[in-house]
């Protein structure tokens, strides 16, 4: 007697996505004209990046401490940090200016809901949009490690839906904070006080236990660090079966709880 319920809470959650993928096809319409330079700069900046720090400054440090980094080397290390980091960066470009355009300037979000879709349609359909930029990023970025030997094992095919769920759950909370904003003075104190911080200290560049605990402790409450450990066990075989789930756990509920304030934060301000 329970299947015929569950098959309507199939139903009624299939229905509920559906129109969000119309705000999906726009944004590709959109994207279309461009997407062969994107994914060209796609490639070509990890590749410069691998190679003029991996390669670069990884030599530097190899001969002033060659055991320093195990046997993966610095850019071994480097590698999946930055490709945690590269995911951040992206979720933060693709939901603040963006977002903000389509509820102040251009004002596509007053259009949109004169037609049947719902303020939650446009966030399940502008975070579906990000993560299909985030998932095409991060497989030519994987590319590029096994280009340079960093991938190491079979399951780095993985870091592809967490680097996914990663950029999500800043993208959400990032909706979320846009659609409260009058202006785009907030996004530079964003970026300034949030998104470079992280990048510097959430374990993409040098390993967090050469810090004071305090930094350490610090790292452990930020979802990026919680992203590259992912990631970083994921492509260089090296995940630790322990502290796997607490990081996945942290991470969906990040994304959970950005859901969430995108869904209210925008339905406020759309209705206002």
């Amino acid at each position: 007697m329970s299947a015929v319920p569950a098959r309507a809470r199939t139903g009624a959650v299939a229905l509920s996505l559906r129109p969000a993928t119309h705000l999906f096809h726009r944004n590709w319409l959109v994207y279309k004209r461009i997407w062969y330079r994107s994914l060209f700069f796609g490639f070509l900046q990890p590749f410069m990046f691998l190679a003029a720090m991996g390669l670069g400054v990884g030599a530097l440090l190899a001969r002033s401490n060659p055991t320093a980094f195990g046997p993966v080397g610095y850019i071994g290390f480097l590698g999946p940090g930055l490709l945690g980091a590269t995911v951040m960066q992206t979720a933060s470009f693709e939901s603040t200016y963006p977002i903000m355009n389509k509820i102040m300037w251009g004002r596509n979000y007053e259009a949109i809901l004169s037609s049947p879709l719902s303020t939650r349609n446009i966030v399940l359909g502008e975070l579906g949009w990000i993560a299909f930029r985030i998932a095409s990023i991060a497989t030519i970025f994987l590319t590029v490690l096994v280009i340079f030997g960093i991938a190491r094992s079979p399951l780095a095919v993985l870091a592809i839906p967490v680097a996914g769920l990663t950029g999500l759950g800043f993208a959400s909370w990032l909706i979320a904070f846009a659609s409260t904003q009058l202006n785009d003075i907030g996004f530079s104190w964003v970026y300034r006080f949030v998104i470079n911080p992280l990048f510097l200290f959430s374990g993409t560049f040098f390993p967090l236990t050469q810090m004071p605990q305090a930094v350490q402790v610090f790292a452990w409450l930020t979802p990026l660090f919680h992203g590259v450990e992912l990631l970083r066990g994921l492509i260089l075989g090296s995940l630790d079966l322990g502290t796997a789930p607490w990081h996945l756990a942290y991470l969906l509920a990040f994304f959970g709880i950005g859901l969430l304030l995108a869904d209210r934060s925008l339905a406020r301000r759309l209705a206002s």
